[in-house]
């Protein structure tokens, strides 16, 4: 048996609120950090550029998944192309947490797992709609 509350119970309205803007925020944050990585790489940040060329990634490729990272997030935050937005940038932190455990930090891997988790959520969610 699924438990649901009806239309007209006391507190309905707030719930339904409340998730939207859970929703509203995860997204939200997931776009800035997937813009904030991509500017990073774009940007040529010493410690990204030291750590995804030690991984051997060119500074030209380096660049380009960068721009996919930025891209991603950008269309993410919008609400017509939510889809293809979340795709890029699930696929941009998949590959991102798989090169971290490459490099060996288990610890920030395991960590990374987390918006690739929520990326996949706004997938599913904007699947939904």
């Amino acid at each position: 048996m699924v438990w649901s509350l009806p239309d007209h119970s006391p507190g309905y309205g707030r719930r339904e609120k409340g998730m939207k803007i859970v929703n509203i925020l995860i997204i939200a944050i997931i776009a800035l950090l997937s813009i904030a990585a991509g500017l990073a790489k774009l940007m040529q940040a010493p410690a990204e550029m030291e750590f995804l060329q030690g991984l051997g990634l060119s500074s030209g490729l380096i660049m380009a998944f960068g721009l996919v990272q930025v891209v991603g997030g950008v269309l993410l935050a919008i609400k017509k192309t939510r889809m293809p937005g979340a795709i890029l940038v699930t696929l941009a932190f998949a590959v991102s947490t798989i090169l971290i455990f490459i490099g060996g930090n288990t610890v920030f891997g395991l960590f990374s797992i987390l918006p690739v988790a929520l990326a996949g959520l706004i997938i599913y969610q904007a699947s939904r709609v």
